[in-house]
């Protein structure tokens, strides 16, 4: 099992000793990751006697409001208030599945920024800059659900995790990639599935609840995508699609109707590269970019030189402040600027940072 520095351990010991009033956060438009990770350590936490709170900045996708403890979560943009009040009152904050505190939006970031209580990080993207007492940052596992498991089991908890927090675990795990089909290599991803389903977890109900809950607007949103809005440069072994607004309303989009789609076009023979871009379904000019890639190509390094953003090597996310024209345009340009490593003629090429 994956070996956790013992002065972390004892200071997060420390933290939690110390604490009745936790609050649990994640980043904004929460994925099964993002959710799973925290119903699972808030799980935890209440088992040891802890009054805790999630408090997430917006919505989550419809296909996990099955998870268990959903119901208790409170959403900031809903009661920002309430939330403000939570964040501003409580002795330890938990920061899960982000490594920066703009993650969580700008209404969010104010009242957790300013917030008195010491803060412990969980996360497992790269480059953590939150300001935490104590900082679990693991860019080689596969989610932060996974390590929110080791952690629980580190402090001597696994004997008490039930089948419902396992669930959100597994979920986490399976939701971060693609059903175990990208960065997930590791015996160690394994071995946790293993505990997990000594748990009693049904894994395949679980698949069946996220992957298999779509309504009938959804399945013909994503067919009319993948029709009519995918471009596919095929001696680039790259492609994307646009999601408009007008798109949006016609197939009564709800958030998570496009969950996953970014993955489709991968299973293009050749296909190294996929990239979706969605208009901002409220703010103008604002585009919202996920990447996918297979084998050793980077869509980390394509985010932060062309999208303001990053993430792991085969699943990244930016946002674009443009229209969804200006944002094809600069999709067209990332394909040109990596041709080289697309096609594999030529090496991967410098940040464009360092070139500046």
């Amino acid at each position: 099992m994956k070996q956790l520095d013992e002065n972390q351990l004892s200071e997060l010991r420390h933290l939690i000793d110390g604490a009745q009033s936790i609050i649990v956060t994640c980043h904004r438009s929460p994925d099964g990751d993002a959710l799973g990770s925290s119903l699972a350590l808030s799980r935890y936490l209440k088992s040891l006697g802890k009054e805790v709170t999630i408090v997430i900045p917006d919505a989550y996708p419809d296909f996990l409001m099955w998870l268990p403890g959903t119901q208790e979560i409170v959403r900031y943009d809903k009661h920002p208030e309430r939330a403000s009040m939570l964040i501003r009152i409580s002795d330890l904050i938990f920061c899960l599945d982000y490594n920066g505190i703009d993650r969580v939006g700008d209404e969010m970031m104010k009242p957790l920024a300013t917030a008195a209580a010491p803060k412990v990080l969980i996360d497992h993207h790269l480059n953590p800059t939150v300001d935490s007492r104590v900082t679990f940052s693991f860019p080689e596992m596969s989610s932060t659900s996974e390590a929110v498991f080791h952690i629980i089991d580190a402090l001597g908890g696994y004997d008490g995790i039930d089948s419902q927090t396992a669930t959100c675990i597994y979920c986490g795990m399976m939701t971060d990639t693609g059903a175990f089909t990208y960065n997930s290599a590791s015996p160690e991803v394994y071995n946790v599935i293993a505990r997990l389903l000594a748990k009693g977890i049904n894994k395949d109900r679980i698949y069946r609840n996220v992957f298999n809950n779509f309504s009938h607007w959804a399945i013909r949103l994503r067919g009319y995508l993948m029709s009519q809005k995918l471009n596919v440069f095929s001696d680039l072994h790259a492609s994307y699609f646009t999601i408009s607004r007008r798109d949006m309303r016609e197939y009564h989009f709800i958030k998570g109707d496009a969950e996953g789609l970014v993955n489709e076009p991968l299973r293009i023979k050749g296909m190294k590269l996929s990239v979706s871009l969605r208009e901002d379904d409220h703010r103008d000019n604002l585009i919202w970019v996920s990447l996918r890639s297979v084998g050793n190509f980077p869509c980390n390094k394509m985010a932060e030189d062309f999208f303001n953003g990053g993430g792991h090597l085969n699943a990244s996310g930016g946002r674009l402040n443009c229209s969804l024209a200006e944002a094809e345009k600069i999709v067209r340009e990332a394909f040109a600027y990596y041709e080289g490593a697309l096609t594999g003629w030529g090496p991967l090429p410098k940040s464009r940072k360092e070139n500046v």
